[in-house]
């Protein structure tokens, strides 16, 4: 089997879901712009530095969600879908992924964003196979604030390959990998695949794509 794995944020993405998700929150009025703002923007600086951990950068943005089932949820997703994340998602991105898919490879979205705010990406670009942050939801069925499970991020996306392969009667070892990122926070899961190629790479990352010899591409 082939397959074709892509991250989400600043991969095929135009930014990243978890920050947009808060800005757009702030601006219904939904989380308060003071303090939060300022929080969502340390996060980000965090994040492409690589100096946050996984759990704390997770639980931060799972956050938002705690106290609302999905189904209380869902109008607001819609419209953030519809208003800032489909338009962020470009031609160049779509048709790389068309390329993989017209090839006949078997196509995997794997991000750190949790699967709540992710499906509908991979839905609005046809991906079947989705490996995301997971929530916990409590009995009453709404959203607690916390991750469940491991993380989908950094060592943990390796690890959750392995698991959704052993879903499929499947091993890495059995497949061609192939791997699309921009952010060293992925540095483990590019290393693991069989190809890597680097995508609007951060610093980092481009740095280690030059001496590995990755490819190196712009989709934005």
């Amino acid at each position: 089997m082939r397959l074709a794995l892509f991250d989400l944020d600043h991969t095929l993405l135009d930014g990243d879901s978890d920050q947009l998700w808060c800005e757009f929150l702030m601006d219904r009025g939904v989380l308060p712009r003071d303090p939060f703002e300022a929080q969502n923007r340390q996060m980000a600086r965090d994040y492409a530095a690589g100096a946050v951990s996984a759990q704390a950068f997770c639980d931060f943005y799972i956050g938002t969600l705690a106290g609302r089932s999905a189904a209380e949820w869902q109008a607001l997703r819609a419209e953030f879908m519809d208003t800032r994340v489909a338009p962020r998602i470009g031609a160049r991105a779509r048709a790389l992924v068309d390329k993989h898919r017209e090839a006949g490879d078997r196509l995997v979205l794997t991000t750190a964003t949790c699967r709540f705010l992710s499906e509908l990406s991979a839905q609005v670009l046809g991906f079947a196979d989705l490996i995301a942050t997971e929530c916990e939801i409590d009995a009453a069925g709404r959203f607690t604030g916390r991750s469940q499970g491991v993380l989908n991020m950094r060592e943990g996306k390796v690890l959750r390959l392995h698991d959704w392969l052993a879903a499929q009667r499947l091993a890495l070892a059995d497949c061609e990998t192939l791997l699309y990122s921009d952010s060293i926070n992925d540095l483990p899961l590019l290393s693991a695949v069989q190809r890597a190629v680097a995508v609007n790479p951060d610093a980092k990352l481009a740095a280690v794509a030059a001496e590995r010899g990755w490819p190196v591409i712009e989709l934005h």
